[in-house]
């Protein structure tokens, strides 16, 4: 998932680079929602690891 967030991210980058404002723009907003999403699983992971380890 946060190959998929980098790779919107170099998207949005080189699309903003080239012009094409609207494409980087929700290029620049999935990569943001899948970070998110990728911070809240690995939050969920650690926590689980933690629960069971006890």
């Amino acid at each position: 998932m946060l190959y998929y967030a980098l790779l919107f991210l170099v998207v949005a980058i080189i699309a903003g680079v080239l012009g094409f404002g609207g494409i980087a723009g929700a290029s620049a907003s999935i990569a943001q929602v899948l970070f998110f999403v990728f911070l809240a699983l690995l939050v969920v992971s650690l926590i689980m690891r933690v629960v069971r380890r006890t």
